[in-house]
């Protein structure tokens, strides 16, 4: 089910305002959206994921249409550790970040931003247990622009945007926007 708005605002960010502008996730990660992401992410599955991909695209086409001073000058994808991309066989967040790069005609980057160390999966830990388990995991590589998009398939407690952005603009970000496929109600 998609979102009614891109205005929505969480409680959370109510009380402690992310780091990140904006976020853009077209669908809430409930039936059946959970489950496509979860057969592509867990099974390798991708044809479960090319309809929320474009469907993505096409929503960010139109808002980067009606809003064309936020069009990032870059989009980087969420990095995953390299023990753990050797497990699944692919990160999620760079394959959906080059369908949008593509579409949108926006270049994107792996290296700008690297995951420092190997740590049990976010999906297991609470909001606060995350932002602990991400605490000067990554390191962000050579210039970064003023605009970029952020890009991964879930938005669940923000910890991991929040310390991705965190990152970014302490190296020199002007504005980070979060482009996903769903998040989570909350």
């Amino acid at each position: 089910m998609a979102f009614p708005s891109d205005t929505l605002i969480c409680g959370e960010c109510l009380s402690t305002p992310p780091p990140f502008s904006h976020t853009v996730a077209p669908w809430r990660y409930q039936y059946p959206v959970d489950g496509m992401i979860g057969r592509y992410k867990y099974n390798g599955q991708r044809k479960y994921v090319r309809p929320l991909v474009t469907g993505l695209a096409e929503h960010l086409s139109r808002h980067l249409e009606t809003r064309p001073e936020l069009r990032p000058n870059l989009i980087v994808p969420a990095p995953m550790h390299s023990k753990r991309r050797r497990q699944r066989g692919f990160n999620q967040a760079e394959d959906i970040a080059e369908q949008l790069s593509l579409t949108l005609k926006i270049p994107w980057s792996t290296t700008r931003i690297r995951r420092l160390r190997h740590t049990r999966p976010q999906r297991e830990l609470g909001r606060e247990a995350r932002l602990h388990n991400l605490r000067g995991m990554f390191e962000v590589n050579g210039a970064i622009p003023a605009r970029i998009a952020l890009v991964d398939d879930v938005v669940t407690t923000g910890a991991t945007a929040r310390m991705l952005t965190a990152a970014l603009m302490d190296a020199g970000a002007e504005d980070v926007q979060v482009w996903a496929l769903a998040r989570t109600l909350g």
